[in-house]
This record gives C-alpha cells, sequence and structure tokens, in this order.
C-alpha cells in the first residue's frame, strides 16, 4: 500500500511539473551564431556569420547599422551573448517605436559602449534613462545581458551583476528589439526572447 501511494505521489508530481514547465514562456532565439536570423536592416553594417557568431566590423556610411527583429515585443525577458573590441559602439535596442527609424529616443537603448564620452550612460545603462556608476567594462570577452522589461519596470543585469533597476513613464510599450553596430568590432553568438 505505501509503495503505491508512493507510485501515485510520483507520478502526481511528474504531472504538477509537466505543467508548470507548459504554464512556463517559452525562449525564442533569435541569434544562434549559425545563420543571420530573419531581420529586417537600419543602415549597413558587414553583418556576417564568422566564427560562431553574427559579427559587424565595418560601415557602409557614417550612420550606426541595425538588425531589427519583425516581431514586436511588449513584455519579454532577453538573453544575450556578446563580444566587443575597446573601440565598439554597440547595444540592445528594445521597444522601438518606428522600426525603420532606430535611436535612443524611439527606443530603449540598453548600450554597450566603453568609451562613451559621459560614462555614466556606457555599457550596462539605458541610455537617457538609467545611469551605471561605475560603468562595467565589456571590451575583450564573451559577456551575457540578461534584460527585463515589465510594464514600465526595466531590469538590466551584466555578467550576473544588476546594473539597471529602474521604473520609467516614457511610454514606450511595445516594439522590435534592434542590435547596433556602431564602430569596432561587435558579436552576438546568442540572443534569446521570451514574453511574459
Amino acid at each position: 500500500m505505501k509503495r503505491m501511494i508512493a507510485i501515485v505521489a510520483g507520478v502526481a508530481l511528474l504531472g504538477v511539473a509537466a505543467f508548470a514547465q507548459a504554464q512556463e514562456p517559452r525562449w525564442t532565439t533569435v541569434v544562434d551564431g549559425k545563420k543571420m536570423g530573419d531581420f529586417g536592416r537600419v543602415g549597413a553594417a558587414n553583418w556576417r556569420i564568422e566564427g560562431g557568431a553574427i559579427v559587424a566590423d565595418k560601415l557602409d556610411g557614417k550612420d550606426p547599422a541595425y538588425l531589427v527583429t519583425k516581431t514586436p515585443y511588449k513584455d519579454f525577458q532577453i538573453y544575450a551573448e556578446f563580444w566587443t573590441d575597446e573601440e565598439a559602439n554597440s547595444g540592445i535596442f528594445i521597444r522601438c517605436k518606428d522600426p525603420t527609424k532606430i535611436d535612443a529616443v524611439l527606443c530603449y537603448e540598453v548600450n554597450i559602449f566603453d568609451k562613451r564620452p559621459d560614462p555614466s550612460y556606457g555599457t550596462g545603462a539605458i541610455v537617457d534613462v538609467a545611469k551605471v556608476v561605475p560603468m562595467p567594462k565589456a571590451a575583450g570577452k564573451w559577456n551575457t545581458y540578461e534584460i527585463t522589461a515589465q510594464g514600465n519596470h526595466f531590469v538590466v543585469v551584466l555578467n550576473g551583476q544588476k546594473t539597471v533597476d529602474v521604473t520609467n513613464d516614457r511610454l514606450l510599450a511595445a516594439g522590435p528589439i534592434a542590435l547596433q553596430y556602431g564602430s569596432g568590432v561587435v558579436k552576438f553568438r546568442k540572443v534569446q526572447i521570451r514574453s511574459l
């Protein structure tokens, strides 16, 4: 009898675990390092697949270039793995108002820019929304970003360290996500998104 109760309890626990897993939002991989993915493009850079990552190291023109998701996102989490050199100017732009015009006014810009003239909005910050002091350095190594946007609450975690936890009422409620190339060498080997 005890054995039967243990078996029934085990099956019930497995069922609860399976139900909980089914209810948890699923991650969508937008960058896997093997193919370019289904992005719109704003501006022109030499984006390519190289060494298991999407890489850019040259602009065609003077304006930054972006890979823009075709899907808009409202409340979500992003997990991203990126590498930059010391000269890089990059970032992950979220909730972009217009998928053809990407900037820190029409989007929230989670910055990757170790040499930004005003370092308070450099790597780890959300430009003009949340400063980071002291600014962490990302150049020359693989880094992880975990970005959560839920309503007007934003959390940014760089390499396991929280750099931003802020509420902001700018009211950019939803929109696509964009990966930026501005200068230097920029690599994204993995980017995943899940809706909340």
